[in-house]
């Protein structure tokens, strides 16, 4: 399993949209894709109990340290993928390593409310970077 490897998350479709290739669709791919453009991955959580898919129900939740990351690599900004992410970076993360993080709209396909028009519009304030 890779990042946002369900089928319906739109994650990488978003992605492939503002950098105007195709959406790659293996792991190496993935990988591949993500050095290429100098884009770092890492998840909030590093464990948790869910219910299902079901942000709503997760509970003891251990955050990952990104400061282990962040000490190896020059990353220019941090960015979350939805306003769960937001909520857990800014309780567990943001003031122990002191950086504030942009968050984009949701790519899960419970964010029916955008289109993945109107998610690449958002999204490509990473272009910046």
């Amino acid at each position: 399993m890779f990042f946002y490897g369900h089928p319906q998350n739109r994650f990488w479709k978003v992605l492939a949209m503002i950098f105007e290739c195709e959406v790659p669709e293996t792991i190496d791919k993935k990988r591949n894709f993500l050095i290429n453009r100098n884009i770092a991955l890492w998840d909030v959580i590093a464990s948790c109990d869910i219910v299902g898919s079901s942000d709503s129900s997760i509970k003891n939740v251990v955050p990952n340290d990104l400061s282990v990351i962040l000490s190896s690599a020059d990353i220019k900004r941090i960015f979350v993928n939805g306003r769960t992410a937001e909520k857990f970076y800014n309780k567990y993360i943001r003031d122990s390593i002191q950086r504030e993080a942009i968050c984009l709209p949701s790519t899960s396909p419970a964010n029916a409310a955008l289109s993945l028009e109107r998610l690449a519009e958002a999204w490509e304030v990473i272009c910046d970077y």
